[in-house]
């Protein structure tokens, strides 16, 4: 398999998150701490605290809360999910945290900001990598099947495979999401860079709002 799909991992964490807020994990209320910088920085990317009419967004459940959350996060990976316990829930959501923070300054442009974020997890991940056939698969590549943890294991698989994807393909593919209130991040695998939704139905939303705004202002051009 290709390295580079673990990246998904990083996905899937990142999207656990009911709002920003819930992601920010042991921070204070608006901002989220870098493992990087070991500061606190407040989110600045559009989606970080209002819906589109300037008001409060709606506050969707945090699916990283309990156990069970964090099994059904775990639910393509047997072996993380087997070995899972209510301490692995602390570094998950720091890990989502910093995952975010990288997603947010890609989308931003800060490059090297998301780089140095990008490398502090990899400077922590352990990485045990071996050769596995299972469930009538071919041979191929985990990249940490003996961590002693569940949140070891896919801190270091989601960090790898992130750094193996922009390092193939760019910075520019990581993006989040355009339809608000969504903060969902995504990963553009088109072919032109185009996507700017999470999902087709964040994209009709969007295009439907977007309809309705200019059916309001043509009365107005009218005028």
């Amino acid at each position: 398999m290709q390295l580079s799909a673990y990246s998904d991992l990083a996905v899937r964490l990142a999207n656990t998150a009911g709002s920003l807020a819930d992601a920010s994990g042991p921070a204070p209320a608006g901002a989220t701490t870098s493992s990087v910088t070991g500061s606190a920085t407040t989110p600045t990317h559009p989606h970080a605290g209002a819906d589109a009419t300037g008001g409060a967004r709606g506050h969707a459940r945090d699916a990283l809360r309990t156990l069970d959350d964090l099994r059904a996060l775990l639910a393509e990976q047997p072996t993380w999910r087997r070995i899972a316990t209510e301490d692995d829930l602390v570094p998950m959501r720091r890990l989502r945290a910093e995952v975010l923070a990288i997603f947010r300054d890609a989308v931003d442009g800060e490059e090297t900001v998301a780089v140095k974020r990008l490398n502090g997890l990899l400077s922590t991940a352990r990485v045990m990598p071996q050769v596995t056939g299972h469930d009538g698969e071919d041979w191929h590549l985990h990249l940490a099947e003996g961590a002693r943890t569940s949140a070891e294991g896919y801190a270091a698989a989601a960090a790898l495979g992130l750094a193996f994807y922009v390092t193939e393909h760019g910075l520019t593919r990581l993006g989040i999401c355009q339809s608000r209130p969504c903060h969902k991040v995504y990963i553009d695998v088109s072919t032109n860079r185009s996507r700017r939704y999470c999902s087709e139905r964040c994209a009709t939303r969007a295009n439907v709002a977007a309809y309705r705004a200019r059916k309001r202002a043509r009365p107005l051009a009218a005028e």
